[in-house]
């Protein structure tokens, strides 16, 4: 049998809702639209961090944060964790990546030569964590992308929008960080048009939309002209008095600073132009894909690939009175879009509710490569609901994740959160505070209310809080593999 490519695209910090396949009626993103036509659309994806190195370091093993032990930004993986990349390099695929990998430190503080590699299998690998912010300052010589830049006689500039407070223009799209990570998977595609027997498998890894808010001017202010109050964050007055303080903190200063998008001190303007900033990096990295797929086409290869495209983890953009991220699991957070596209293999224009982890991931592309999978595995394939149009739209009971001090949020006690839903309810708890969150996705969609300490709701809060002890109970490390039958 002819082995499958894979490219696995994934952007950085995207709401699920920031498409227009997932019902979004102020953005455009026809590419992505397009490919969630022709293939597979979830509509329950969640990841298993809400930060990104755990997040990645779990869908790249197939594994729980705390089970591949990266739990925090600035950890690196341990040299025994086996990346689903190095699985299909061993298995004959030449792999790939271009953008950011973040499963070891990479911070200008750490490494001049950007992140540390360990066995990833990667035999192509151009690595640029983000676009270089600091210039001539920056201690990050090997960051490709400003190589590549000063092979253009160009540079990286970011200005601030006409008095923005928080608001930047980036370089032409031309010249953009995605336009760079695009072109490096272009490349890479072309080099195989000739060897149609050679499987591959590449990530392409954009850093858009992540914060800084720097899309190109041309369109920045193309949303600015087409959003109004309708898109000001979803918020009901006074609600953080009923959630956990670490929500009361982070309410006044993303990632726990002061000042640091402080809710209280923005005004209506602020929201609306970060959303048109938002909004303006996502439809640029819709345009890339676009660029993407066509080279696919261009070059035959189509047919023969499997497209996923997702992102680690959402953006609060305001909602709830709180920007960036953090130690909260609300839907525009921790759901995350997943569309997955193999022309003639998976039946395309249907949408799935099942609810689904991406940790599920690497387990199902090695499935549907036909290799066996990796022992310690916690994920489920999804082949059978990929490839049979009438199976039971069904994959797990609940969905997990986790934030175990995962940023550092200033002093005081660090802060450790799980959560769990059901599709129906939702439940996180704070163990460092012994606060919770409890939701009815059904009557509660914005998650407004929080039931949590209700009494109405004690017995759903009990039942809830045992499958989060379930699931936080089913998902210690499966390895070493017992050796004996007793």
């Amino acid at each position: 049998m002819r082995k499958p490519n894979i490219l696995w695209i994934c952007t950085d910090q995207q709401r699920f809702d920031s498409l227009g396949c997932y019902g979004n009626p102020q953005i455009e993103t026809p590419n992505l639209d397009r490919l969630a036509e022709q293939g597979m659309l979830f509509e329950n994806t969640y990841c298993q961090s809400p930060v990104c190195t755990p997040s990645r370091a779990s869908f790249l093993t197939g594994r729980y944060p705390r089970t591949c032990r990266v739990r925090q930004n600035g950890q690196r993986i341990p040299r025994e964790e086996r990346l689903v990349s190095r699985i299909f390099a061993e298995n004959g695929y030449t792999c790939g990546l271009a953008g950011k990998l973040h499963i070891a430190p990479c911070h200008a503080s750490v490494s001049i030569a950007g992140e540390p590699r360990g066995e990833d299998g990667y035999q192509s690998f151009h690595w640029s964590h983000h676009p270089d912010f600091y210039g001539k300052d920056s201690n990050w010589p090997l960051n490709e992308y400003n190589i590549w830049l000063h092979n253009q006689n160009a540079a990286y500039e970011r200005i601030p929008y006409q008095g923005s407070r928080y608001v930047f223009t980036g370089p032409d799209p031309q010249f953009s960080h995605s336009r760079w990570c695009a072109q490096m998977a272009e490349e890479f595609i072309e080099a195989h048009r000739e060897y149609p027997d050679r499987p591959w498998f590449f990530s392409l890894n954009f850093y858009d939309p992540h914060h800084d808010f720097d899309p190109p001017k041309g369109l920045l202010e193309k949303y600015l002209n087409k959003l109004n109050r309708d898109a000001l964050p979803k918020v009901r007055g006074g609600e953080w008095e009923e959630k956990p303080k670490i929500q009361r903190r982070d309410h006044r200063g993303a990632y726990s600073t002061p000042g640091f998008f402080d809710w209280e001190e923005m005004m209506e303007r602020d929201h609306l132009e970060l959303k048109a900033a938002y909004y303006a990096m996502v439809e640029q990295v819709d345009r890339e894909v676009g660029n993407v797929l066509r080279k696919l086409e261009e070059t035959g290869q189509a047919e023969n690939t499997i497209v996923i495209f997702t992102s680690d983890h959402g953006e609060m953009l305001g909602d709830h009175g709180i920007y960036l991220k953090g130690p909260y699991f609300y839907e525009p957070m921790v759901k995350v879009p997943l569309i997955v596209c193999w022309p003639e293999k998976i039946p395309g224009g249907i949408r799935r509710k099942a609810l689904t982890e991406l940790l599920d991931l690497a387990p199902t592309l090695l499935d549907l490569a036909e290799i066996a999978p990796e022992p310690g595995m916690q994920g489920i394939s999804m082949k059978q609901i990929l490839l049979e149009r009438e199976h039971r739209d069904h994959l797990h009971d609940v969905v997990y994740s986790e934030y175990y001090n995962s940023m550092r949020h200033g002093t005081g006690r660090p802060d450790y959160v799980t959560m769990v839903t059901d599709g129906i309810y939702k439940l996180s708890y704070c163990h460092s505070t012994d606060e919770g969150e409890l939701y009815n996705l059904v009557h509660d969609p914005m998650e407004f209310d929080n039931l949590y300490g209700k009494p109405a709701a004690v017995t759903v809060q009990i039942r809830m809080l045992e499958k989060l002890a379930d699931q936080m109970s089913f998902t210690v490390d499966p390895l070493p593999e017992r050796e004996a039958p007793y």
